[in-house]
């Protein structure tokens, strides 16, 4: 394999040549779709247009519109950009490409609040998981309002769409990489997860995959009224309609340029304006938590789902927010309470809970919790026996982030040793830590048991943290009990009946 330079496979598009980068077969930048720009923008994905002879994949493809990371965040997460319109691309790294491999297959989608991010961000590095036996994917899909703008002359959730195109150009094609389209993990982080949610219960991707990681995001839908006022607010700088047309005519810079502007105050913490997937009638005819809860959607799918210890800290700590939500005191409670839509007990119950915390680590954990921990728990519960729930409790040798947002990745990936890594982790990073945070991570692709005990009513947790990962049964409960009782109060004063 290692005299092999030039390593080609055949797609139902046209043949690939990639490289072998110490062992490992990597092909970059191949369209699983169209350009999604010019009559196809704001529209659909379409097949990409087949091409002859041999296609160059020695390098990544281009990145889909974004804006850039403010300064603050800049210094812990990269985010490169590759111009181009050819953005609808995806990367392949495996051991053995050829039809006779059938190995297992992870599909990645990255995070980044579904307007940054690509799978060009170094930290995703498929060479470990490719080391390691499984066959990687990593995908680039259309970000913000070209992914999920809401208009009346379009069709919703394009960047969903895009992931979906791209789930079936694996099962399509990734025979012929050396992966087995029967033994497919879909996995994501934040935006990711959240995307990993949302196919869960999409009925076109039934079969598509067969497991499914949620990093630090849950399946949510969000509200429509809310996309559109982010169209219309975009619309009103660019002093255009807010139709899909207009924005299609509009130029893309300008559109960047306000976008960034009407979601400058978004923040998982203080909410805000922000784009996000929505139900429609077509790809996703019911919100995600609620199939999953209620509808039994997915069966057969197992499912590995966590969460950072200290997950508010990425969203709090740059830019000096932490301290400003620390001095708001009871104003940030309040409106943590009117973000999390929860009762004064649940914000009381927290504040006795940890006596000696500040206000924006009652704030933190509070969001938290209604983001992340309790509809994961939610599912793990309404999904016993297939599921398993972890927690990252490592913290950064950064100060003031802990174990936050988007830590995990460096070890999920075992790509510590990259400079990107250590933007958010600091030095000195545990190998051992990686060792068993992505063993567990391939042992779940392979098998579909990480290796610790699946839930059930004694709720297990694998914690990766100082020392031996172990895991905890029933961490966080008192929580959660104060969720569930909170909203069984709400549901007696309604007069109608509680959901857990």
């Amino acid at each position: 394999m290692a005299g092999q330079r030039h390593p080609v496979v055949p797609t139902p598009h046209g043949a690939v040549r990639g490289r072998y980068e110490q062992g490992v077969a990597v092909f970059r930048g191949i369209p699983y779709a169209a350009p999604p720009f010019g009559p196809r923008r704001f529209r659909p994905p379409e097949p990409p247009e087949p091409w002859d002879g041999v296609r160059e994949a020695a390098g990544f493809g281009p990145t889909a519109p974004k804006p850039p990371y403010s300064e603050a965040f800049a210094r812990y997460l990269s985010d490169p950009e590759i111009p181009g319109d050819d953005c609808l691309n995806l990367n392949v790294w495996t051991p053995h490409p050829g039809p006779g491999a059938r190995l297992p297959v992870l599909v990645w989608l990255h995070g980044g609040a579904l307007t940054r991010g690509s799978s060009a961000v170094p930290v995703y590095d498929g060479s470990t998981f490719a080391r390691d036996g499984v066959v990687c994917v990593s995908v680039n899909y259309r970000l913000g309002v070209e992914g999920y703008g809401l208009f009346p002359d379009a069709p919703a959730n394009a960047g969903l769409r895009d992931q979906l195109a791209a789930l079936e150009w694996v099962r399509d094609s990734i025979t012929a990489f050396g992966g087995d389209p029967d033994r497919v993990t879909l996995a994501g982080q934040s935006a990711g997860a959240i995307s990993t949610g949302a196919l869960l219960a999409a009925p076109r991707a039934r079969g598509l995959f067969r497991r499914a990681v949620l990093q630090s995001g849950a399946p949510e839908a969000s509200d429509r009224d809310k996309v559109r006022r982010m169209v219309r607010r975009m619309a009103s700088r660019l002093k255009i309609p807010a139709t899909a047309e207009a924005f299609a005519a509009a130029d893309r810079g300008a559109l960047l340029r306000a976008q960034a502007e009407v979601g400058r105050f978004s923040s998982p913490v203080l909410g805000g304006p922000a784009f996000g997937i929505v139900v429609d009638s077509d790809v996703l005819p019911v919100d995600p938590l609620e199939a999953l809860v209620e509808n039994d959607a997915a069966p057969g799918v197992d499912l590995m789902m966590g969460w950072t210890r200290d997950e508010y800290r990425l969203w709090l700590v740059p830019g000096g927010l932490l301290e400003r939500v620390d001095r708001l005191g009871a104003v940030a409670l309040a409106g943590a309470r009117a973000r999390c839509h929860c009762g004064n007990e649940v914000v009381r119950g927290y504040r006795a809970l940890r006596p000696g915390a500040g206000a924006a680590e009652t704030v933190g954990q509070l969001v938290t919790d209604h983001l992340l921990r309790v509809p994961l728990h939610r599912v793990a519960d309404a999904r016993p026996g297939s599921s398993y729930v972890y927690e990252f409790a490592w913290p950064s040798g950064l100060p003031g982030l802990g174990a936050c947002h988007a830590l995990e990745l460096g070890f999920v990936f075992d790509s510590g040793d990259r400079p990107d890594s250590r933007r958010l982790a600091g030095e000195g990073a545990p190998q051992q830590l990686a060792d068993a945070m992505h063993g567990a991570w391939v042992r779940f692709v392979e098998t579909g048991d990480p290796g610790w005990r699946a839930w059930d009513a004694t709720h297990p947790v694998r914690v990766f943290g100082d020392g031996a990962p172990h895991t905890a049964y029933g961490p966080r409960d008192a929580e959660f009990d104060l969720w569930k009782a909170d909203v069984a109060v709400r549901a007696m004063r309604s007069g109608s009946p509680a959901r857990r």
